[in-house]
């Protein structure tokens, strides 16, 4: 379909095709001193030690679980309120879930009394999700996590350039997991970042992400090893150099791009303060946030699927972020039937509307006078 307003766009131009042209011109591919490059760049942004490239955010959730000796017999709580991909990465390590609540309708991160409510003797870690590049309330959930010996895991998927109290979201906890999916804030196609300050942290990381050997095929290749051993149960979870280009390049227009987010953010609040509709963070004083996506909490009343439909007539495409995650027909065949009020309410009620650098203030302005239409139709309706 030719979307008037699409939900969301890449931000590529001259300097990515003449990155990857570069790469391909060397003939070397596989990660290498394009992906080290990278990495160093993101950890001077992100302003961590460690910046160790992946090939998706799942792959760093996994991989931190792992740093962290989650397995068989622990328990991790997590927001329900994320992608599937928060949940599976503590499954795949053999632990169990324990879902925890967000705040409100208007703070969509998870709720550090419903942490509290979640441990156990099993509970061996957090992790927590920065719904939208809004920051979870970190002071808080170091803080439980300091009471109870807990690990914290930052799911940062949302929310590179994000920050609290001045400190880069990503690196308040052990260690924290960036994806640069199609349609994140810096995009790559595929690829994820694990940041940590922690040395033990990103030398378990480092092996597991190459299958445990003690060297790459790069060092071999550049004659600084001839042979390896496997020291770890490892896993191919390595980026390439095409990527990695890609994430340099990207990286260079991140804080411009989040600040037009952030302008076209304030746009949708400000035009939509006069109708009947939830819009979360906005009376939210709290951080630097990334603006990753924009939602809206529909009327109680309000038909989703079809104010959904009529926006799509209207060339204005949406979404959800996100159906909850103990909702699903696995979580649910695998910890039966739970109550998350506002979590269930969100999960209900809430649609994504477009929102990308490359907008332009036309295009902000037809999707409010749209929205407004037709949540006053629905009312009515």
């Amino acid at each position: 379909m030719n979307w008037r307003v699409p939900l969301a766009d890449l931000d590529y131009g001259d300097q990515e095709i003449v990155a990857v042209r570069k790469v391909l011109e060397s003939k070397w591919l596989t990660m290498g001193a394009i992906t080290k490059q990278f990495e160093g760049q993101f950890s001077k942004f992100a302003n961590c030690k460690y910046a160790i490239a992946v090939s998706n955010a799942t792959q760093a959730l996994h991989l931190a679980c792992l740093a962290m000796g989650i397995g068989p017999g622990d328990e991790v709580i997590v927001p329900s309120l994320s992608f599937v991909a928060t949940a599976n990465a503590v499954l795949y390590c053999g632990a169990d879930v324990r879902f925890a609540d967000i705040i409100s309708l208007e703070d969509l991160t998870i709720d550090p009394h419903s942490i509290i409510d979640n441990i156990t003797p099993k509970t061996k870690a957090i992790i927590a999700m920065h719904y939208a590049g809004f920051p979870c309330r970190m002071p808080e959930i170091m803080q439980i996590a300091q009471d109870n010996g807990l690990a914290v895991i930052e799911d940062a998927a949302h929310a590179p350039g994000a920050k609290l109290l001045d400190k880069n979201l990503g690196t308040w906890g052990d260690v924290g997991c960036f994806s640069f999916f199609s349609n994140k804030n810096l995009s790559t196609g595929e690829g994820g970042m694990i940041t940590t300050n922690r040395d033990d942290i990103a030398e378990k990381v480092k092996l597991q992400r190459s299958h445990g050997m003690t060297s790459l095929t790069y060092d071999r290749h550049k004659g600084h090893a001839f042979s390896y051993d496997v020291v770890d149960l490892g896993y191919n979870y390595r980026i390439d150099e095409i990527r990695s280009a890609l994430g340099i390049e990207q990286l260079k227009k991140l804080p411009e791009n989040n600040a037009k987010r952030r302008r076209f953010t304030k746009k949708y609040w400000q035009g939509f303060g006069s109708i009947e509709i939830g819009l979360p963070f906005s009376n939210i004083d709290h951080g630097y946030p990334s603006y990753h996506v924009f939602p809206l909490i529909l009327p109680k009343r309000t038909d989703r699927y079809l104010f959904m439909s009529d926006l799509r007539d209207a060339g204005i495409q949406s979404s959800i972020h996100y159906r909850p995650i103990h909702t699903f027909s696995y979580y649910v065949q695998k910890y039966g039937i739970m109550e998350l009020p506002n979590t269930e309410q969100v999960g209900q009620r809430e649609v994504t509307l477009p929102l990308y650098p490359t907008m332009g203030e036309e295009q902000v302005d037809l999707v409010v006078r749209k929205v407004k239409e037709l949540t006053l139709y629905h009312q009515k309706a």
